[in-house]
């Protein structure tokens, strides 16, 4: 790398830097938040001049992982986190992702391949099984990213626990979790994507029904 592109890409860790630690500025405002989007910033810099697709999205997910332990560590020791915010927040972090994974490559035809796959010929996302990117890491990227939905469970965890949860509702928050299991069945053993995503929908099931309490 060029120095030049050394100086940009340490400010923009900067940036994320400064909503990561934004809550120690003690302006009870809720921009700490921003740390899951600016997160985006420096990472996708570091593709466009590396074009190591599966080496950024394993920075992107350690960001994400080291901001969601900070909001768990809120929630659980200070109660000053919630996890609506969090989920909104984080959700709002992968839109910008997705987005940016697609207009980026169309920009520079370069990052296109080299792992990397079209998905639903729109996202061009690093592909975790592809020989190409045997060299950056691939067990890594797994655990960052299996690491990553842990810490949306655990403060949803932590919220919930010996509340009143209607059982229906326990339906809805395994639905809003299929994706994230799919993904992660998809990135550790694609052939039993199903299976695996079942069983990690009834290990969530049961730990719902052991933390909370019946509305009647």
């Amino acid at each position: 790398m060029e120095i030049e592109e050394i100086i940009i890409l340490v400010t923009m860790f900067f940036i994320y830097g400064i909503f990561l630690i934004f809550d120690l500025f003690g302006r009870n405002e809720k921009y700490g938040y921003l740390a899951y989007i600016a997160a985006v910033l420096p990472v996708n810099y570091y593709w466009v001049i590396s074009e190591f697709a599966l080496i950024s999205y394993l920075m992107l997910f350690i960001l994400w992982d080291i901001t969601l332990l900070r909001d768990t560590i809120g929630i659980h020791l200070k109660k000053e986190k919630e996890i609506n915010d969090i989920v909104l927040y984080l959700v709002l972090g992968i839109l910008v992702q997705l987005i940016v994974s697609a207009i980026i490559p169309e920009v520079n035809e370069d990052l296109q391949g080299n792992g990397t796959e079209a998905v639903l010929n729109l996202f061009w996302l690093p592909n975790v099984h592809s020989e190409a990117l045997v060299n950056e890491f691939p067990l890594g990227f797994q655990v960052a990213a299996t690491l990553l939905v842990l810490l949306v469970i655990i403060p949803l965890i932590l919220d919930i626990k010996d509340e009143e949860i209607p059982f229906p509702m326990f339906i809805v928050i395994i639905a809003l979790f299929i994706i994230p299991f799919l993904y992660l069945s998809y990135i550790w053993i694609p052939a039993a994507m199903g299976v695996l995503t079942f069983l990690f929908s009834v290990i969530l099931f049961v730990v719902l029904l052991l933390i909370t309490k019946s509305e009647k």
